[in-house]
């Protein structure tokens, strides 16, 4: 297994982004947040934008998980080749891209995509996968690492209330690379859940650093009160 995977396996990565327009948008604020998370042995920190991962990178010496969101629906995770190039040229040392089995914006296909990165930069990738037979194509093509970000985000699976733990012990039994948690892990214990159900790592993101998230949980419990 690569080292830089295997520095990762068995804890805890920390997705630090804010959504456009948000306050906290900003590649020195991520970057600081990212130093925060650091600093609480988070192993590894998710961030988006090319800006965002530069900063990143020279704010931390832990691994640095790039992506690059352009759009809002259907394919918008790093979905392209040029995208994913350009995450990595920024510093990432694992590119995060879009994993399902949906059409690219470009044109090509999951494994297209894989290989021409290959053939020009070294960083790793991350499949973001929404279903099982996402993960499969994806591992089948050459990634790194698989993801379970797009659960119930891609149309293929419901939107569990949490992380989707069935599909964790789909991908966990069926795929023999690591597999990272993602989406929905909002508490300790899920993330617990999680791993023990064999995942490699757990991601958690909105739960850790998305202030304004975090503080509507609280005044939905008072208010409901």
């Amino acid at each position: 297994m690569n080292p830089l995977l295997a520095g990762l396996q068995g804890r805890l990565v920390v997705s630090c982004q804010a959504y456009p327009g948000e306050p906290m948008r900003d590649p020195r604020t991520t970057a600081q947040i990212a130093a925060s998370v650091v600093r609480g042995e988070a192993a590894a920190v998710r961030v988006q934008g090319v800006g965002d991962v530069r900063a990143t990178v020279e704010a931390v010496d832990v691994p640095v998980i790039g992506l690059w969101k352009d759009g809002a629906d259907g394919v918008f995770i790093t979905p392209t080749l040029e995208h994913a190039l350009a995450v990595a040229e920024a510093g990432a040392h694992v590119v995060a891209l879009d994993g399902t089995r949906r059409p690219r914006p470009d044109g090509l296909t999951l494994a297209e995509t894989v290989a021409r990165f290959r053939e020009r930069s070294d960083a790793l990738l991350m499949a973001d996968c929404g279903s099982l037979a996402d993960a499969l194509e994806a591992e089948a093509a050459g990634v790194d690492v698989l993801g379970t970000t797009l659960a119930g985000y891609s149309g293929e699976r419901p939107r569990t209330e949490g992380p989707d733990l069935e599909l964790v012990a789909e991908v966990v039994a069926a795929c023999t690379l690591p597999v990272v948690v993602e989406g929905r892990v909002h508490s300790p214990a899920q993330a617990a859940a999680a791993m023990a159900l064999g995942a490699f790592s757990v991601c958690v993101g909105t739960a850790i650093t998305h202030p304004s998230t975090i503080t509507g949980w609280f005044v939905e419990a008072i208010d409901a009160r």
